[in-house]
């Protein structure tokens, strides 16, 4: 648990006040966190409600997470001034954000949150959440293709982690990442003289593309 995460320091920034002050504040019962008077100096997150002598300094959110697939062509931005923005065709109202991105050309899996604590658990390679991605690129695959790729292909001057690879059929690859670097399976490939000619993300953890077609998406219930 970190300062930023305890309660003191949101009186401290909200109620601009010292760190001791805030600490006599909590320890008198004057802090009241999801209704309940605390004289601890105890974790909050963003769903907990925090109220001083009526006034609320934060209020209680509420989390949601969207498994949504995102069509081929558009980009994985919400800035309304870039053509083709995800923004621009998301079906549902709530204000949330992308969790890493999808290149313009891909399709696929995307997640949406309003969680700001997940960026870090999904994307952090030491965190090891594991992406699948469906390729099809545009000759054979070979023995020597697979080898390699699993290996690591060293691009923008840096060698890739080993991954996993299954072939489907003679033209198209399952790929396993826990990195998310830019454009990297399409890189990869490149440097092996193939071309993607499609990819979909199908999965990211424990969230699976399942049924959803292009546009489609579906509240989870948590991580």
């Amino acid at each position: 648990m970190t300062f930023r995460n305890r309660l003191q320091y949101l009186l401290v920034v909200r109620l601009q006040v010292s760190n001791k002050e805030a600490l006599n504040l909590i320890f008198s019962g004057k802090i009241l966190v999801n209704g309940f008077a605390v004289k601890s100096n105890c974790e909050i997150t963003q769903t907990d409600e925090v109220v001083y002598e009526g006034k609320v300094l934060q209020e209680a959110k509420k989390i949601i997470y969207i498994a949504y697939y995102k069509p081929r062509g558009i980009e994985t931005t919400l800035n309304t001034a870039i053509e083709d923005n995800l923004k621009a065709i998301l079906p549902f109202e709530e204000e949330v954000f992308p969790v890493g991105r999808l290149d313009k050309e891909s399709e696929g899996l995307l997640l949406l949150t309003n969680d700001g604590t997940v960026y870090d658990k999904i994307l952090r390679n030491e965190n090891k959440t594991e992406k699948d991605y469906i390729v099809e690129v545009d000759k054979l695959i070979t023995a020597d293709f697979l080898e390699k790729m699993s290996e690591g292909i060293v691009i923008m001057g840096k060698k890739t982690l080993p991954c996993k690879l299954i072939q489907i059929d003679n033209f198209t690859f399952k790929i396993t990442l826990i990195q998310g670097l830019n454009r990297q399976i399409r890189r990869m490939c490149y440097k092996l003289d193939y071309e993607v000619l499609s990819l979909k993300r199908v999965r990211i953890g424990n969230i699976h593309l399942e049924d959803l077609k292009a546009g489609e998406y579906q509240i989870l219930k948590m991580l």
